[in-house]
């Protein structure tokens, strides 16, 4: 669950927010996606790389993402690579449908799964109309060595000074969410959030706090503390049939499959 106390710009309409990093992206996505649904905006969801396609609310095409709107939901976006994931649909089309949203969530980086990552040189995918962004990292890394939690190790630790074996300490956790090479990348004048996820026990949550305070204290980065429980993950598989039924009594029934 998400909430406006968190992401205020969650009570405006309007917004293009990226999700960068790593650590629990596509699930925020959906949930910042769900929550504005549910207050019976327009909402887009989509990727400007790579995303998994979801087993519901994807839009195959225009005529779906009326009917996911018609029914509610927020509508999925995004081209099949015929190997289980979305790539960016066609810029024209995206243009045409961020236009009729009123609220779009993109992800626009990869981690490989791994809770926090640095940026090559041609991430992040950050699209001019966005105007937020979040930099996600899951708590789960801190205190491990970076070779087992960091996607790009390699540029992390040159950003870093740190060596692989070096632990991913709250201080060097928020140094890299920070950093205009790191978690800032390509952000500019954009309202910046950093994401702290996986707060899913009492010593997380120190940590995340410990992280929070260094963030804003040495670098002035507005943070969240965000947990996502087992439930709240599965029930994106558990909602697949309602959402497609709802979405498929609102299509037009000259545009439904027999």
């Amino acid at each position: 669950m998400v909430t406006e106390a968190q992401f205020p710009f969650l009570a405006e309409k309007g917004h293009v927010v990226s999700l960068v990093g790593g650590g629990g992206k596509t699930t925020l996505l959906y949930a910042l996606s769900e929550h504005c649904a549910r207050r019976g905006w327009r909402v887009l969801a989509g990727t400007t790389t790579h995303i998994r396609q979801p087993k519901q609310n994807f839009a195959a095409d225009d005529a779906d993402v009326k009917a996911l709107w018609a029914a509610g939901a927020f509508a999925v976006l995004g081209t099949p690579d015929g190997g289980g994931k979305l790539t960016a649909p066609p810029p024209r089309q995206l243009e045409h449908w961020m236009e009729q949203a009123d609220a779009v969530f993109l992800e626009a980086d990869g981690a490989k799964r791994l809770p926090c990552k640095a940026p090559a040189a041609h991430e992040p995918v950050i699209l001019p109309e966005s105007d937020i962004v979040l930099a996600v990292a899951g708590l789960s890394a801190v205190e491990k060595p970076l070779e087992t939690v960091c996607f790009r190790l390699e540029t992390a630790c040159a950003l870093l000074g740190a060596a692989p074996e070096t632990l991913l300490t709250p201080e060097l956790l928020a140094r890299l969410l920070a950093s205009e090479a790191g978690g800032r990348k390509q952000v500019g004048e954009r309202q910046f959030y950093a994401v702290l996820n996986q707060v899913d026990d009492a010593a997380r949550r120190a940590l995340g706090e410990e992280t929070q305070k260094l963030l804003w204290e040495r670098f002035r980065v507005r943070s969240v503390l965000t947990r996502f429980s087992e439930g709240e993950r599965a029930q994106w598989q558990d909602r697949k049939r309602s959402c497609s039924a709802r979405a498929a009594a609102a299509r037009p029934s000259s545009a439904r499959g027999c």
